[in-house]
């Protein structure tokens, strides 16, 4: 048989930073082949897919229905395009919840919508960073998907975090505002709330020191509320969304129990969210209507608050909290720290004794039957190297509860392994 040969295709530089592969596209990649290919003993605690929260999908199974006993609701929904910036019905609800919740002065103007939060992000860091303009996340860990948005691979920088050890077994990262550069230009700085991946929820005068460093340098502050208040709210304890000017904030569907429908939100000033939009149109045309469609009720009464307060927050609270205590009974005699955690649907475990590097680590618990994620994936352009991003891991424990004790003795057995850690 005739051997044959792919023609080789030279790539642009932006292709072949773009082809080269990711930390999120590796963790994507594992945790599709694992679901196809498992039999079920896989503990999946990767990736950041949310829980079946049971009252959830009735909720949307209900509204589902709804909408397909309305003929034209649900033929416009498939059959025609929306604009740009997103259904303006829907934005109009966005921008009345929000003023009506928090007294904000929202218009149509400041909200755009994309087609998921990771797009958004792609969006904002390369309308805002380049070579000459940094975007910097003040407190490093940070999300793993924002690593490789930077067209520039020099447009992200990471200051880390200031350890804090608490009553074991926890700790907490605190934002280390002496490090953070003053000559450096700096077009935004950038944190999640609740932090992915340690469930660190900066309080209320950090993000006002945050802010005034930013409007110092002209630059934006965005905060990423994927697991943020108020919906889907994972964060427990009573917490408002921060708005200034000169911020950007992000919302997503996708924790509401609905990532199929890659629904994101930006909240900003008019001119970054046409931009926003703009981008859209270039990139993608228009954005998804069925995330719209299916939530827009729930925005325009209101009710979306409700339930985010009094069904989602409960739920991940008492699995965090279910969570640490099976973690603190099979850890025993393991040298650990978990990250205080303040909502969203991870731990953050640090293993300060640990000998051999988290992707390692990583690996050996993919073999014994557990998917979790390397830690050094979230600390992004560090100036200098820190052996602490090769001791941690994040886990998902929105899980089976049922079934999170086992996988926790499966690591727990790994890290008593010889060679993995001190003893």
């Amino acid at each position: 048989m005739e051997e044959t040969h792919e023609e080789e295709i030279q790539f642009s530089p932006l292709g072949r930073r773009m082809a080269s592969g990711s930390g999120i596209e590796d963790l994507m990649d594992d945790l599709g082949r694992t679901l196809a290919h498992s039999d079920g003993s896989i503990a999946m605690l990767g990736g950041g897919n949310p829980a079946p929260i049971p009252e959830g999908q009735k909720l949307w199974r209900e509204r589902m229905a709804a909408l397909l006993s309305e003929e034209s609701s649900f033929d416009r929904m498939l059959g025609h395009y929306d604009p740009h910036h997103g259904n303006r019905r829907f934005i109009e609800a966005l921008a009345n919840l929000f003023n009506r919740e928090y007294g904000w002065n929202l218009k149509p103007e400041n909200i755009a919508i994309t087609n998921g939060g990771q797009t958004a992000f792609f969006f904002l860091f390369n309308l805002l960073g380049d070579r000459d303009g940094k975007i910097l996340f003040p407190l490093s860990p940070e999300y793993i998907g924002y690593s490789a948005q930077g067209i520039e691979p020099s447009t992200l920088l990471s200051i880390p975090g200031r350890i804090e050890k608490l009553a074991e077994p926890f700790f907490r990262y605190r934002v280390d505002f002496e490090a953070l550069p003053t000559e450096m230009p700096i077009r935004a700085a950038c944190v999640s709330r609740p932090t992915n991946p340690t469930g660190n929820v900066l309080c209320r005068a950090d993000l006002e020191r945050l802010h005034s460093y930013c409007r110092e340098r002209q630059a934006l502050l965005i905060i990423d509320n994927a697991y943020g208040t108020p919906f889907p709210n994972m964060i427990f304890r009573e917490e408002e969304p921060f708005w200034r000017e000169g911020v950007v904030l992000t919302y997503s569907l996708s924790k509401l129990g609905l990532p199929g429908t890659r629904t994101g939100i930006v909240i900003g000033p008019e001119t970054v969210c046409r931009a926003v939009s703009s981008m859209t149109a270039v990139v993608g045309l228009a954005n998804g209507t069925i995330g719209q469609a299916l939530t827009l009720p729930f925005f325009e009464d209101g009710s979306i608050i409700r339930y985010c307060k009094e069904v989602v927050r409960p739920y991940y609270e008492t699995r965090s909290q279910k969570a640490v205590e099976i973690i603190r009974e099979t850890f025993t005699g393991i040298s650990y720290r978990i990250h205080e955690p303040d909502g969203a649907l991870f731990l953050w475990l640090w293993f300060p004794d640990l000998k051999i590097h988290s992707q390692e680590l990583y690996e050996k618990l993919k073999d014994a039957g557990v998917l979790v994620v390397p830690g050094h994936l979230f600390f992004h352009n560090l100036s200098d190297e820190w052996p602490h991003a090769s001791q941690c891991i994040r886990i998902n424990y929105s899980m089976d509860i049922e079934a999170f004790p086992e996988a926790m003795v499966k690591i727990a057995n790994v890290l008593r392994s010889p060679g993995v850690s001190a003893s």
